[in-house]
Protein backbone atom coordinates (compact mmCIF):
# COMPACT_ATOMS: atom_id res chain seq x y z
CA UNK A 1 0.00 0.00 0.00
CA UNK A 2 1.56 3.77 -1.00
CA UNK A 3 2.56 5.34 1.76
CA UNK A 4 0.41 8.42 1.11
CA UNK A 5 -2.88 6.47 1.36
CA UNK A 6 -1.60 4.38 4.44
CA UNK A 7 -3.93 6.42 7.27
CA UNK A 8 -7.84 6.93 6.88
CA UNK A 9 -8.76 10.07 6.30
CA UNK A 10 -10.03 12.75 9.53
CA UNK A 11 -13.05 13.43 7.33
CA UNK A 12 -15.43 10.30 8.03
CA UNK A 13 -14.85 10.21 11.42
CA UNK A 14 -15.88 14.03 11.11
CA UNK A 15 -18.90 13.63 9.44
CA UNK A 16 -20.18 10.45 11.51
CA UNK A 17 -19.91 12.46 14.70
CA UNK A 18 -21.61 15.27 12.46
CA UNK A 19 -24.25 12.84 11.76
CA UNK A 20 -24.60 11.23 15.47
CA UNK A 21 -25.33 15.32 16.93
CA UNK A 22 -27.46 16.32 13.92
CA UNK A 23 -29.94 12.69 14.83
CA UNK A 24 -29.30 13.50 18.59
CA UNK A 25 -30.79 17.13 18.18
CA UNK A 26 -33.36 15.84 16.18
CA UNK A 27 -34.53 13.23 18.58
CA UNK A 28 -34.49 16.07 21.10
CA UNK A 29 -36.59 17.87 19.04
CA UNK A 30 -38.79 15.23 18.24
CA UNK A 31 -39.14 14.79 21.86
CA UNK A 32 -40.03 18.20 23.09
CA UNK A 33 -42.74 18.51 20.55
CA UNK A 34 -44.59 14.76 21.45
CA UNK A 35 -43.88 16.43 25.09
CA UNK A 36 -45.83 19.70 24.20
CA UNK A 37 -48.64 17.84 22.32
CA UNK A 38 -49.20 14.95 25.26
CA UNK A 39 -49.29 17.82 27.63
CA UNK A 40 -52.38 19.75 25.22
CA UNK A 41 -53.78 16.72 23.88
CA UNK A 42 -53.71 14.52 27.30
CA UNK A 43 -56.94 14.33 28.72
CA UNK A 44 -58.38 13.69 25.59
CA UNK A 45 -55.96 11.44 23.83
CA UNK A 46 -54.52 8.66 26.84
CA UNK A 47 -52.36 6.64 24.09
CA UNK A 48 -50.38 9.92 23.27
CA UNK A 49 -49.41 10.10 27.03
CA UNK A 50 -48.21 6.71 27.25
CA UNK A 51 -46.20 7.23 24.30
CA UNK A 52 -44.77 10.35 25.56
CA UNK A 53 -43.88 8.37 28.85
CA UNK A 54 -42.33 5.46 26.83
CA UNK A 55 -40.45 7.93 24.74
CA UNK A 56 -39.49 9.56 27.70
CA UNK A 57 -38.40 6.49 29.16
CA UNK A 58 -36.39 5.07 26.04
CA UNK A 59 -34.32 8.52 25.98
CA UNK A 60 -33.54 8.63 29.74
CA UNK A 61 -32.43 4.61 29.34
CA UNK A 62 -30.53 5.87 26.20
CA UNK A 63 -28.56 8.51 28.22
CA UNK A 64 -28.27 6.60 30.93
CA UNK A 65 -26.62 3.72 28.61
CA UNK A 66 -24.46 6.35 27.00
CA UNK A 67 -23.10 7.74 30.30
CA UNK A 68 -22.31 4.24 31.65
CA UNK A 69 -20.46 2.89 28.79
CA UNK A 70 -17.94 6.45 28.85
CA UNK A 71 -17.46 5.93 32.01
CA UNK A 72 -16.61 2.24 32.20
CA UNK A 73 -14.56 3.32 28.73
CA UNK A 74 -12.76 6.08 31.03
CA UNK A 75 -12.15 4.15 33.44
CA UNK A 76 -10.75 1.15 31.37
CA UNK A 77 -8.13 3.90 29.60
CA UNK A 78 -7.45 5.36 33.36
CA UNK A 79 -6.43 1.63 34.29
CA UNK A 80 -4.23 1.20 31.55
CA UNK A 81 -2.77 4.50 31.37
CA UNK A 82 -2.01 3.70 35.53
CA UNK A 83 -0.44 0.48 34.81
CA UNK A 84 1.56 1.50 32.01
CA UNK A 85 2.42 4.27 34.33
CA UNK A 86 3.19 1.90 37.09
CA UNK A 87 5.30 0.04 34.94
CA UNK A 88 6.87 3.12 33.77
CA UNK A 89 7.96 4.19 37.18
CA UNK A 90 9.11 0.11 37.53
CA UNK A 91 11.91 0.03 35.01
CA UNK A 92 13.00 3.44 36.27
CA UNK A 93 13.14 2.18 39.56
CA UNK A 94 15.07 -0.88 38.22
CA UNK A 95 17.37 1.24 35.82
CA UNK A 96 17.85 3.42 39.56
CA UNK A 97 19.09 0.30 41.30
CA UNK A 98 21.04 -0.98 38.92
CA UNK A 99 23.20 2.00 38.41
CA UNK A 100 27.03 2.01 39.62
CA UNK A 101 26.73 4.80 41.24
CA UNK A 102 24.61 6.13 44.06
CA UNK A 103 21.67 8.21 43.17
CA UNK A 104 20.13 10.35 46.09
CA UNK A 105 16.75 12.49 46.01
CA UNK A 106 15.84 14.60 48.65
CA UNK A 107 13.44 17.55 49.18
CA UNK A 108 13.47 21.03 49.68
CA UNK A 109 13.62 20.52 53.41
CA UNK A 110 16.77 17.76 52.89
CA UNK A 111 15.00 14.58 53.74
CA UNK A 112 15.80 11.52 51.47
CA UNK A 113 12.91 10.48 48.78
CA UNK A 114 15.45 8.41 47.14
CA UNK A 115 18.05 6.02 47.89
CA UNK A 116 19.53 3.36 45.39
CA UNK A 117 20.94 0.22 46.03
CA UNK A 118 24.15 1.49 45.21
CA UNK A 119 23.82 4.15 47.37
CA UNK A 120 22.77 1.79 50.39
CA UNK A 121 26.32 -0.35 49.81
CA UNK A 122 28.63 2.87 49.93
CA UNK A 123 27.24 4.71 52.54
CA UNK A 124 26.29 1.14 54.74
CA UNK A 125 22.49 2.17 55.14
CA UNK A 126 19.68 -0.23 54.62
CA UNK A 127 16.91 1.80 52.29
CA UNK A 128 14.62 1.77 55.14
CA UNK A 129 16.76 3.74 57.68
CA UNK A 130 17.87 6.25 54.65
CA UNK A 131 14.13 7.00 53.18
CA UNK A 132 13.15 9.55 55.06
CA UNK A 133 16.16 10.33 56.89
CA UNK A 134 17.80 13.83 56.45
CA UNK A 135 20.89 13.93 54.03
CA UNK A 136 22.80 15.79 57.26
CA UNK A 137 23.80 11.98 57.95
CA UNK A 138 25.57 11.25 55.03
CA UNK A 139 28.00 14.50 55.02
CA UNK A 140 30.57 15.45 57.43
CA UNK A 141 29.63 17.69 60.00
CA UNK A 142 32.60 19.91 58.82
CA UNK A 143 30.84 20.21 55.88
CA UNK A 144 26.97 20.66 56.34
CA UNK A 145 26.09 23.96 56.64
CA UNK A 146 28.19 24.85 53.38
CA UNK A 147 26.69 21.90 51.43
CA UNK A 148 23.01 23.49 52.73
CA UNK A 149 24.21 26.87 51.81
CA UNK A 150 25.16 25.56 48.07
CA UNK A 151 22.07 23.43 47.72
CA UNK A 152 19.94 26.64 48.31
CA UNK A 153 22.02 28.74 45.81
CA UNK A 154 21.82 26.03 43.39
CA UNK A 155 17.69 25.93 43.81
CA UNK A 156 17.80 29.76 43.36
CA UNK A 157 19.54 29.69 40.04
CA UNK A 158 17.43 27.91 37.91
CA UNK A 159 19.92 25.62 36.70
CA UNK A 160 18.64 22.23 36.15
CA UNK A 161 22.10 20.37 36.46
CA UNK A 162 25.92 20.91 37.14
CA UNK A 163 28.88 19.56 38.79
CA UNK A 164 29.73 19.78 42.55
CA UNK A 165 33.03 20.64 44.15
CA UNK A 166 34.56 20.75 40.39
CA UNK A 167 37.92 22.74 42.05
CA UNK A 168 38.14 21.22 45.06
CA UNK A 169 37.44 17.53 46.69
CA UNK A 170 34.00 16.75 48.65
CA UNK A 171 33.69 14.51 51.36
CA UNK A 172 30.92 11.57 52.46
CA UNK A 173 30.71 9.92 55.88
CA UNK A 174 29.54 6.15 56.01
CA UNK A 175 27.33 5.07 58.78
CA UNK A 176 30.58 3.74 59.99
CA UNK A 177 31.99 7.36 60.69
CA UNK A 178 34.21 7.42 58.19
CA UNK A 179 34.89 9.58 55.50
CA UNK A 180 35.85 8.96 51.94
CA UNK A 181 36.19 11.61 49.13
CA UNK A 182 33.42 11.46 46.28
CA UNK A 183 32.46 13.42 42.80
CA UNK A 184 29.06 14.61 42.65
CA UNK A 185 27.06 16.34 40.14
CA UNK A 186 23.24 17.73 41.03
CA UNK A 187 20.33 18.55 39.37
CA UNK A 188 16.78 19.67 40.28
CA UNK A 189 12.97 19.03 38.87
CA UNK A 190 10.13 21.04 40.20
CA UNK A 191 8.68 24.36 40.63
CA UNK A 192 9.35 26.54 44.26
CA UNK A 193 5.90 24.88 45.61
CA UNK A 194 8.04 21.57 45.84
CA UNK A 195 11.10 20.56 44.51
CA UNK A 196 13.74 17.51 44.42
CA UNK A 197 16.85 17.80 44.19
CA UNK A 198 18.65 14.47 42.79
CA UNK A 199 22.48 14.16 43.61
CA UNK A 200 24.87 11.33 41.72
CA UNK A 201 28.13 10.36 43.62
CA UNK A 202 30.87 8.25 42.60
CA UNK A 203 33.29 6.91 45.12
CA UNK A 204 36.58 8.05 44.09
CA UNK A 205 39.02 6.76 47.14
CA UNK A 206 41.19 4.79 44.92
CA UNK A 207 41.77 7.56 42.14
CA UNK A 208 42.81 9.83 45.34
CA UNK A 209 45.13 7.28 46.33
CA UNK A 210 46.16 7.24 43.09
CA UNK A 211 46.71 11.00 42.99
CA UNK A 212 47.98 11.29 46.07
CA UNK A 213 50.64 8.73 45.51
CA UNK A 214 51.32 10.17 41.97
CA UNK A 215 52.06 13.49 43.55
CA UNK A 216 54.48 12.06 46.40
CA UNK A 217 56.46 10.36 44.11
CA UNK A 218 56.78 13.80 42.07
CA UNK A 219 57.68 15.45 45.12
CA UNK A 220 60.28 13.02 45.38
CA UNK A 221 61.59 12.79 41.88
CA UNK A 222 61.61 16.78 42.64
CA UNK A 223 63.62 16.44 45.80
CA UNK A 224 66.25 13.90 43.98
CA UNK A 225 66.43 15.93 41.12
CA UNK A 226 67.14 18.88 42.97
CA UNK A 227 69.21 17.26 45.14
CA UNK A 228 71.53 16.31 42.15
CA UNK A 229 71.25 19.60 40.95
CA UNK A 230 72.89 20.53 44.12
CA UNK A 231 75.24 17.77 44.19
CA UNK A 232 76.53 18.84 40.34
CA UNK A 233 76.50 22.73 41.56
CA UNK A 234 79.19 21.31 44.45
CA UNK A 235 81.16 19.51 41.87
CA UNK A 236 81.60 22.04 39.67
CA UNK A 237 82.33 24.72 42.26
CA UNK A 238 85.17 22.42 43.49
CA UNK A 239 85.91 21.85 39.75
CA UNK A 240 86.20 25.51 38.59
CA UNK A 241 88.22 25.85 41.76
CA UNK A 242 90.37 23.85 41.51
CA UNK A 243 90.95 25.02 37.42
CA UNK A 244 90.86 28.66 38.85
CA UNK A 245 93.98 28.48 41.64
CA UNK A 246 95.54 25.35 40.76
CA UNK A 247 95.81 24.72 37.06
CA UNK A 248 95.46 29.01 36.83
CA UNK A 249 98.77 29.08 39.31
CA UNK A 250 101.01 26.23 37.40
CA UNK A 251 100.02 27.94 34.19
CA UNK A 252 101.15 31.48 35.53
CA UNK A 253 104.15 29.67 36.72
CA UNK A 254 104.82 27.92 33.43
CA UNK A 255 104.64 31.05 31.65
CA UNK A 256 107.06 32.95 33.91
CA UNK A 257 109.34 30.22 33.26
CA UNK A 258 109.01 30.59 29.72
CA UNK A 259 109.65 34.08 29.75
CA UNK A 260 112.88 33.50 32.16
CA UNK A 261 114.32 31.24 29.46
CA UNK A 262 113.47 33.49 26.30
CA UNK A 263 115.24 36.42 28.32
CA UNK A 264 118.47 33.86 28.54
CA UNK A 265 118.89 32.18 25.27
CA UNK A 266 119.72 34.41 22.10
CA UNK A 267 119.04 32.14 19.57
CA UNK A 268 115.91 33.59 17.22
CA UNK A 269 115.21 29.86 16.51
CA UNK A 270 114.64 29.03 20.28
CA UNK A 271 113.18 32.67 20.89
CA UNK A 272 110.36 32.26 18.15
CA UNK A 273 109.49 28.95 19.73
CA UNK A 274 109.25 30.17 23.15
CA UNK A 275 107.02 33.09 21.91
CA UNK A 276 104.24 30.62 20.55
CA UNK A 277 105.06 28.31 23.79
CA UNK A 278 104.05 31.83 25.43
CA UNK A 279 100.68 32.75 23.39
CA UNK A 280 99.79 28.75 23.63
CA UNK A 281 99.75 29.40 27.37
CA UNK A 282 98.11 32.00 26.88
CA UNK A 283 95.10 30.70 24.88
CA UNK A 284 95.55 28.04 27.69
CA UNK A 285 94.81 30.44 30.60
CA UNK A 286 91.44 32.04 28.69
CA UNK A 287 90.51 28.15 28.05
CA UNK A 288 91.10 27.36 31.74
CA UNK A 289 89.27 30.68 33.36
CA UNK A 290 86.52 30.04 30.67
CA UNK A 291 85.91 26.29 31.44
CA UNK A 292 85.62 27.75 35.01
CA UNK A 293 83.73 30.20 34.68
CA UNK A 294 81.19 27.77 32.70
CA UNK A 295 81.15 25.14 35.52
CA UNK A 296 80.58 27.97 38.23
CA UNK A 297 81.56 31.80 38.02
CA UNK A 298 83.20 32.03 41.11
CA UNK A 299 82.03 36.04 40.82
CA UNK A 300 78.49 34.31 41.60
CA UNK A 301 79.56 33.36 45.39
CA UNK A 302 82.33 36.27 45.64
CA UNK A 303 80.25 39.27 44.15
CA UNK A 304 76.64 38.50 44.13
CA UNK A 305 74.22 37.30 41.43
CA UNK A 306 74.03 40.86 39.83
CA UNK A 307 77.45 40.94 38.89
CA UNK A 308 77.96 37.98 37.66
CA UNK A 309 74.66 38.12 35.57
CA UNK A 310 76.25 41.27 33.71
CA UNK A 311 79.96 39.04 33.38
CA UNK A 312 77.51 36.74 32.06
CA UNK A 313 75.39 39.02 29.34
CA UNK A 314 78.60 40.41 28.54
CA UNK A 315 80.14 37.34 27.51
CA UNK A 316 77.28 36.34 25.93
CA UNK A 317 77.20 39.45 23.62
CA UNK A 318 81.10 39.38 22.49
CA UNK A 319 80.87 35.44 21.79
CA UNK A 320 77.72 35.33 19.86
CA UNK A 321 77.69 39.14 18.26
CA UNK A 322 74.10 39.62 19.74
CA UNK A 323 73.45 43.01 21.07
CA UNK A 324 72.43 42.32 24.49
CA UNK A 325 71.01 44.97 26.79
CA UNK A 326 70.74 44.29 30.81
CA UNK A 327 68.06 46.18 32.87
CA UNK A 328 68.66 45.66 36.50
CA UNK A 329 66.90 46.42 39.70
CA UNK A 330 68.99 47.95 43.10
CA UNK A 331 72.08 45.37 43.40
CA UNK A 332 71.35 46.00 46.89
CA UNK A 333 68.11 44.00 46.43
CA UNK A 334 69.88 41.12 44.60
CA UNK A 335 72.21 41.07 47.17
CA UNK A 336 69.82 39.49 49.50
CA UNK A 337 68.99 36.68 46.96
CA UNK A 338 69.61 33.50 48.06
CA UNK A 339 72.60 31.10 47.00
CA UNK A 340 70.06 28.30 45.91
CA UNK A 341 67.89 30.85 44.76
CA UNK A 342 70.69 32.81 42.93
CA UNK A 343 72.18 29.63 41.37
CA UNK A 344 69.14 29.08 40.12
CA UNK A 345 68.30 32.28 38.45
CA UNK A 346 71.81 32.48 36.93
CA UNK A 347 71.12 29.25 35.31
CA UNK A 348 67.97 30.05 34.03
CA UNK A 349 69.51 33.25 32.31
CA UNK A 350 72.53 30.99 30.87
CA UNK A 351 70.64 28.67 29.83
CA UNK A 352 68.21 31.37 27.78
CA UNK A 353 71.07 32.98 26.50
CA UNK A 354 72.93 29.56 25.44
CA UNK A 355 69.37 28.71 23.44
CA UNK A 356 69.57 32.38 21.40
CA UNK A 357 72.68 31.87 20.45
CA UNK A 358 72.13 28.22 18.97
CA UNK A 359 69.19 28.29 18.04
CA UNK A 360 67.51 32.13 17.67
CA UNK A 361 69.14 33.75 14.87
CA UNK A 362 68.74 36.58 16.46
CA UNK A 363 70.21 40.38 16.43
CA UNK A 364 68.95 41.52 19.73
CA UNK A 365 68.41 40.58 23.09
CA UNK A 366 67.14 41.90 26.10
CA UNK A 367 67.49 41.16 29.99
CA UNK A 368 65.77 42.48 32.74
CA UNK A 369 66.71 41.09 36.08
CA UNK A 370 64.68 42.76 39.45
CA UNK A 371 63.18 41.60 42.82
CA UNK A 372 59.67 42.56 43.10
CA UNK A 373 57.03 41.56 45.20
CA UNK A 374 59.57 39.10 47.54
CA UNK A 375 60.74 36.94 44.30
CA UNK A 376 63.56 37.60 41.66
CA UNK A 377 62.04 38.26 37.93
CA UNK A 378 63.93 37.25 35.04
CA UNK A 379 63.12 38.03 31.51
CA UNK A 380 65.31 37.34 28.55
CA UNK A 381 63.76 38.66 25.09
CA UNK A 382 65.54 37.78 21.61
CA UNK A 383 63.59 39.21 18.08
CA UNK A 384 65.04 35.84 16.86
CA UNK A 385 62.25 33.17 15.09
CA UNK A 386 60.94 32.08 18.08
CA UNK A 387 60.30 28.80 19.96
CA UNK A 388 58.42 26.08 18.21
CA UNK A 389 55.65 24.42 20.39
CA UNK A 390 57.08 21.07 20.15
CA UNK A 391 60.33 22.23 21.58
CA UNK A 392 58.58 22.93 24.50
CA UNK A 393 57.59 19.57 25.32
CA UNK A 394 60.44 17.43 23.50
CA UNK A 395 61.92 15.18 25.64
CA UNK A 396 65.20 16.36 23.65
CA UNK A 397 64.78 19.72 25.25
CA UNK A 398 66.78 18.55 28.41
CA UNK A 399 67.96 22.32 28.87
CA UNK A 400 64.53 23.41 29.39
CA UNK A 401 63.30 20.95 31.52
CA UNK A 402 66.27 21.26 33.87
CA UNK A 403 65.93 24.88 34.14
CA UNK A 404 61.74 24.84 34.80
CA UNK A 405 62.66 21.72 37.39
CA UNK A 406 65.84 23.90 39.40
CA UNK A 407 62.80 26.76 39.56
CA UNK A 408 59.70 24.84 40.41
CA UNK A 409 61.74 22.89 43.20
CA UNK A 410 62.13 26.24 44.63
CA UNK A 411 58.28 27.27 44.59
CA UNK A 412 58.81 29.77 41.50
CA UNK A 413 57.35 29.42 37.88
CA UNK A 414 58.87 29.33 34.06
CA UNK A 415 57.01 30.57 31.56
CA UNK A 416 58.77 29.91 27.29
CA UNK A 417 56.72 31.55 24.50
CA UNK A 418 56.99 33.88 21.72
CA UNK A 419 57.30 37.84 22.44
CA UNK A 420 55.24 40.27 20.93
CA UNK A 421 58.25 41.47 18.87
CA UNK A 422 58.14 37.67 17.49
CA UNK A 423 61.62 35.69 18.94
CA UNK A 424 61.34 34.00 22.12
CA UNK A 425 60.75 35.23 25.70
CA UNK A 426 61.44 33.34 28.99
CA UNK A 427 59.55 34.58 32.36
CA UNK A 428 61.02 32.98 35.53
CA UNK A 429 59.88 34.53 39.01
CA UNK A 430 61.98 32.51 42.12
CA UNK A 431 60.51 33.57 45.53
CA UNK A 432 63.63 35.55 47.85
CA UNK A 433 62.57 32.72 50.64
CA UNK A 434 61.67 29.44 48.94
CA UNK A 435 59.75 26.46 50.32
CA UNK A 436 61.35 24.03 48.69
CA UNK A 437 59.59 20.91 47.47
CA UNK A 438 56.45 22.35 47.67
CA UNK A 439 56.12 23.45 44.47
CA UNK A 440 53.41 22.42 41.85
CA UNK A 441 54.37 21.74 38.47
Amino acid sequence: MNDHTAPRPAAPVIRSKSFAVAAGVAIAAALVAINLAAAALGRDQPWLVALDLVLDLAVLGAAIGYIVRHRVRAEARAAHIQTALNQSQAQLAAIVDSAMDAIITVDQEQRIVLFNRAAQVMFGYPGTDALGANLDRLIPVRSREAHRAHIQRFGQTGMTRRSMGEDMVLWALRADGTEFPIQASISQVGDSGKRLFTVILRDITLRKQAEDALKRQQAELRELSARMLEAREEEKTVIARELHDELGQLLTALKMDVAWLRERIPSDEIADRMRQMNAALDQTVTSVRRIAADLRPLMLDDLGLADAAAWLVEDFAQRSGVACQLEKSDENDLEAVERNVATAVYRALQESLTNIARHAGAKHAKVLLAVEDGAVRLEVEDDGRGIAVEALTSTRSLGLKGMRERVLYLGGTVDVGRAPRGGTRVRVRVPLRPTAGDATA
